[in-house]
């Protein structure tokens, strides 16, 4: 699928079970926040939008102000963190990669450092992002 050319109702048409959207205050930031720290690729990023993939599997981030006439809108926090209670789990990322480069972001924060945890036959780092969501990349260990 082109993801850089597919119109927005083609792109709706095309999503399934479930899928992530995310409000963040600076699209473009998070575009680079989620390339660099977990290898995410973009798509017809812009400032209001943007589309990323991580393992084939879409995650849509839009602007805040997207959502102005959405019920969401209303309940977004004036500060970080948003999100709370809800992990984001990107399976097949490394979590050392990915602390070492949340270290270049001042606003992220290393919840957990990279720890293996053998009962879930995993390493993992809990990261909260610039926007306040917690992303867990992982491997098999």
């Amino acid at each position: 699928m082109d993801y850089d050319s597919l119109p927005a109702p083609e792109l709706g048409h095309a999503l399934r079970a479930v899928t992530v959207n995310l409000l963040v205050r600076d699209v473009m930031d998070q575009v680079a926040f989620l390339t660099a720290c977990f290898g995410m690729t973009a798509h017809q990023a812009s400032a209001d939008f943007a589309l990323m993939l991580h393992a084939g599997q879409p995650i849509q981030l839009h602007a805040d102000a997207t959502y102005a006439a959405h019920p969401l809108h209303a309940l977004l926090p004036e500060t970080p963190p948003r999100g709370a209670g809800i992990e984001l789990r990107l399976h097949e990322a490394d979590p050392d990669q990915a602390a070492t480069a949340a270290a270049a972001f001042p606003l992220a924060t290393v919840l957990q450092a990279p720890t293996d945890k053998p009962n879930h036959g995993l390493r993992e780092a809990v990261i909260l992002c610039p926007n306040g969501y917690a992303w867990v990349p992982s491997r098999r260990i």
